[in-house]
């Protein structure tokens, strides 16, 4: 996520991070991780689990968050959720795609298929096209 703030802040989209882990743990991650140094958006703390408990990713068991991402649009509505198995990181270009997406089709009133890229056309969202476009 870190690696594509400039695009996400090109799309006018802020980007949260939650765990489950203290903030003391967060500072250490800053501190000793090249990584955590290019982060340049929140990075919440969720050790109550309310939040992640509310997102329903709270792994109960573990007392860890799954890994999740969720599109919120402007309006608080959760346009998008995407839960991922621990041993698969998140595609974040295809997290941008979606977002790309969403915003193609809130300024063209079109739906976009399955592999849509900027730059191409909308499909129709009507029941009578089905099947004929």
């Amino acid at each position: 996520m870190a690696a594509q703030q400039k695009t996400f802040q090109k799309l006018g989209v802020q980007v949260l991070a939650i765990s489950t882990d203290s903030v003391y743990s967060h500072k250490i991650f800053a501190e000793t991780s090249p990584s955590a140094r290019t982060i340049n958006y929140p990075l919440l703390s969720d050790r109550s689990h309310f939040i992640t408990n509310q997102y329903g990713v709270l792994r109960t068991d573990l007392g860890i968050s799954y890994r999740a991402t969720f599109i919120i649009s402007p309006d608080r509505q959760v346009k998008y959720t995407s839960l991922y198995p621990p041993e698969v990181g998140r595609n974040v270009a295809e997290i941008i795609r979606v977002i790309q997406g969403l915003m193609y089709e809130e300024t063209t009133g079109l739906g976009v298929p399955a592999y849509w890229q900027p730059g191409m056309t909308g499909i129709l969202k009507d029941f009578k096209f089905i099947g004929k476009i």
